[in-house]
């Protein structure tokens, strides 16, 4: 092992993995170790057939309550282009399972821009989420300015990355941020069952599904449309497709392999 393993814990619950962040003393602050370890640990998911859907949490109190400040503050512009935190999040973008996100407590700066990576969002009531790097004299650089705008509008992307000031979780609801809100006691536990319902579909369809709305953020609709009917027909060369056609005609429920 590479002595970083414990920065994010793994479990497994049949289907489903869990990737719990693990710096608790400082509220899961996402240093280079950290997405170094988030990224590895994602790649191998990716290769791993037996899991079909990740939970990403941190604790009750933390999410992730940003970047490593401490790392970050004596960085030159030139050691920030180089980073190798850049590598960690493509890999994450790039993920092609279903990722649901279940966040508890601070989702800050780079903490919300890696739970804007995740596909779904479980929100406890007491979630809080915001883009507070203009209080420290930057800006959002891990997709705050992108991704959140694209999911709640330039208004309300203005007001967060402009104004640094967290929103709670009723407000990230209301803004289309989040998918659901429960007590915090709950938060992990709905994730996963959520996730379990998920792994039950068919997989090479859920990746090109999820491929096919991530595309439509960063291309025109034409393009767009032109994409979802190729993955579409790509489909009907698959085992689960006739099974799922067959099964619907049948009356019965479906058993997808992933082929």
């Amino acid at each position: 092992m590479d002595g970083n393993e414990n920065l994010v814990l793994r479990e497994d619950d049949g289907p489903v993995r869990i990737l719990r962040l693990n710096r608790p003393r400082v509220l899961n602050a996402l240093n280079t170790a950290v997405m170094e370890r988030l990224s590895t640990e994602l790649l191998a998911t990716a290769a791993d057939e037996a899991i079909r859907v990740v939970v990403l949490t941190g604790n009750e109190r933390a999410f992730a309550a940003g970047a490593d400040i401490a790392e970050m503050q004596g960085k030159s512009a030139v050691d920030m282009l180089d980073s190798a935190q850049i590598n960690a999040w493509e890999a994450i973008a790039r993920f092609p399972k279903p990722l649901i996100g279940a966040v508890s407590g601070w989702a800050l700066g780079g903490g919300l821009e890696l739970a804007l990576s995740c596909d779904l969002l479980v929100a406890a009531e007491n979630a809080r989420f915001g883009q507070p790097e203009i209080n420290i004299g930057v800006m959002p650089g891990a997709g705050g300015t992108q991704r959140l705008a694209r999911v709640v509008g330039k208004a309300r992307a203005m007001e967060l990355v402009l104004g640094g000031q967290p929103i709670d979780a009723a407000t990230a609801l209301s803004w289309g941020l989040v998918n659901r809100v429960v007590p915090v006691e709950r938060c992990l536990a709905d994730a996963v069952s959520w996730a379990k319902k998920l792994a039950a579909g068919p997989p090479v369809a859920q990746r090109l599904a999820k491929e096919s709305v991530l595309f439509a953020f960063e291309s025109p609709l034409e393009s767009g449309l032109r994409h979802e009917r190729r993955l579409f027909t790509e489909l009907f060369a698959t085992e689960d497709q006739k099974e799922g056609m067959e099964a619907f005609l049948q009356k019965r429920p479906p058993e997808f392999r992933g082929r």
